[in-house]
């Protein structure tokens, strides 16, 4: 089955071993036709990077977890072979720019796939989680679902569980999704920028701080981010949600020393609160992409 068929999608979820998008060290991917389990692929990753203390606390897996795993050039062509010519749905596009940004580092093949955003998905199907609340736990929440979030093969479940109910509760088949999530959340109201970010950009509901040695000017990098709905802020508080570090602070600290603004976010995850740290280069690749699919 591929991608033109409207019943049959795969859901993937990666875990990174620090900031930098490209660090993997875990992959999990379920693939569904007709509502139907019909594979499941779950595999370590040695990331060949530093693990960051912060990544270990989130998903329990360190150097010692991958010790004699393969790197990602070794499983590229295993995993690739699951997404060729498949509708591959990531929660957020968080995971699809870490895995072309590895195929980058690594200069593996790229899969021939389509990417569909499971939250995008959500945002159209539940208002509840139109513009704010549509991390995987959260709709996951809302819909009852219980998991063990921060495995990526458990991650890759609870997507396409979303996946599922938002084709129950729509009647769109996943080729209807594809054309639903290019149309806006509202489809009643026309698309409208405000202040604090497009409402119909990709990151809507995201606020973001900078931090670190950008490589553009900090005037740039909020107008990149209130492009796709991002609200810009200066300080590190319970409502950040991105904390983008410059990519020289993050290779040249290597996990051992952190600004202020970073450990304040590191502070507040551990208290429970909702902020995903990542580097400057993963951030305007989002931006990329954000832009692409609106």
């Amino acid at each position: 089955m591929g991608a033109a068929d409207g019943s049959s999608f795969v859901t993937i979820d990666l875990e990174t071993a620090n900031p930098d998008m490209t660090s993997i060290c875990q992959i999990g991917l379920v693939h569904y036709t007709a509502g139907e389990l019909v594979d499941t692929w779950k595999t370590y990753v040695d990331p060949q990077d530093y693990f960051d203390d912060f990544n270990v606390n989130l998903h329990g897996i360190d150097e010692s977890t991958v010790a004699g795993a393969p790197t990602f050039p070794g499983i590229a062509d295993e995993l690739f072979d699951h997404l060729d010519h498949q509708v591959v749905v990531s929660h957020t596009h968080f995971d699809r720019v870490a895995l072309e940004r590895a195929v980058s580092r690594f200069q593996t093949r790229s899969p021939a796939c389509t990417w569909l955003d499971s939250a995008r998905i959500a945002r159209r199907t539940w208002p509840e989680v139109a513009w704010d609340g549509y991390g995987l736990k959260a709709v996951c929440n809302l819909l009852g679902y219980s998991f063990q979030h921060h495995d990526a093969l458990e991650d890759a479940k609870a997507a396409a569980h979303i996946v599922h109910a938002a084709c129950r509760e729509s009647g769109l088949d996943i080729r209807g999704w594809l054309e639903r999530v290019r149309r806006p959340i509202d489809l009643a109201s026309a698309s409208s920028v405000r202040r604090d970010g497009n409402p119909e950009g990709a990151l809507f509901g995201e606020t973001v701080v900078f931090t670190g040695s950008l490589s553009i000017p900090r005037r740039e990098a909020a107008d990149l981010a209130a492009s796709v709905g991002c609200s810009v802020a200066g300080g590190v508080t319970k409502n950040t949600t991105l904390l983008v570090v410059g990519n020289q602070d993050i290779r040249m600290l290597a996990g051992h020393s952190k600004s202020g603004k970073h450990r304040k976010a590191e502070e507040l995850i551990s208290k429970g609160a909702a902020i995903r740290i990542l580097a400057e280069d993963d951030f305007r690749e989002l931006v990329r992409i954000g832009v692409e699919q609106g």
